[in-house]
């Protein structure tokens, strides 16, 4: 196999490795932007969730072992620190 062959077959290769890596990327994306079940996650789970930290997640996990699931994201103000402008910006992060 000449040189120039292997050249332009490494640089086919190339080619087609860097052409999967944005599905890849995208897949992965897709995952990490699949909504959250407020009823079913826990607590580490609840706390990637945007303006929910560690405290407030078990909080939530508390409040719904105390009280039963959520009904609706408008629930999630029964926890302390969490108002209708946190619930407001979960509202497509978020799923009962």
């Amino acid at each position: 196999m000449t040189i120039a062959l292997k050249t332009r077959l490494s640089c086919l290769l190339l080619t087609m490795l860097l052409s999967l890596a944005p599905l890849a990327a995208s897949q992965a994306l897709a995952q990490d932007l699949s909504p959250i079940d407020i009823n079913a996650a826990d607590a580490a789970l609840l706390a990637e969730l945007p303006g929910i930290g560690p405290s407030k997640a078990s909080a939530i996990v508390e409040d719904r072992e105390a009280n039963g699931p959520y009904e609706s994201a408008e629930d999630l103000t029964r926890v302390s620190g969490i108002g209708e402008v946190t619930v407001d910006g979960l509202a497509d992060q978020i799923t009962l």
